[in-house]
């Protein structure tokens, strides 16, 4: 008598692929195929996300991320509170306004004055090469000599709200300003 000697090697064989594809994505009724792991994969792109962050101040700092994106849809919600500026094939530019002043002018930004007379912003104490910003020209014949010697060493800027109250204080001595402040004595001319 012959015997089948093949028969429960058969068997375990179809026991194992029963139990391998049960929970595999080739199993038709777990809702996953092949077609579309591989849809799903196509749809997933990369690419550098730029987040601008502009400060009161002018200034505008960058950050960029690598991000995986599966949808437009999913992007747009992990990045709900940015504004969408750009997008292309390489990158997608996100902005948001900070209601605060860099951190750079938080570290080192001072308040002085240029030599012609405009109200600038450096970076460090004031300097003819370290200017971050410069705003309008101020009549220095019409500030006190106490004023015009904090500008010539340098005003700190530390908030937001000593960042606005400097330039709302000195826009009063703007010399496209046609404001006549009444002085009760003791002002003396500045000279740079």
């Amino acid at each position: 008598m012959r015997t089948n000697w093949w028969a429960p090697g058969l068997l375990c064989l179809t026991a194992f692929i029963f139990i391998f594809f049960q929970d595999s994505p080739f199993n038709k009724n777990s809702g996953y195929s092949i077609v579309s792991a591989n849809y799903e994969l196509m749809n997933q792109i990369q690419r550098n996300v730029i987040l601008e962050r502009m400060y009161v101040d002018g200034e505008v700092s960058q950050e960029t991320v690598k991000e995986t994106i599966a949808s437009m849809e999913a992007l747009r919600a992990k990045y709900s509170e940015w504004q969408l500026i750009h997008m292309d094939d390489k990158k997608i530019v996100f902005r948001m306004k900070m209601d605060d002043i860099s951190p750079l002018l938080k570290a080192n930004g001072y308040f002085g004055i240029t030599e012609e007379g405009v109200l600038t912003i450096f970076n460090g104490r004031p300097q003819k090469t370290n200017i971050i910003q410069s705003f309008f020209q101020i009549d220095i014949g019409r500030l006190e000599s106490k004023t015009c010697e904090e500008l010539k060493k340098g005003i700190p800027i530390k908030t937001k709200e000593n960042f606005v109250e400097v330039l709302e204080t000195f826009k009063t001595y703007s010399k496209g300003d046609q404001v006549e402040l009444q002085s009760a004595g003791g002002i003396t001319a500045c000279y740079l």
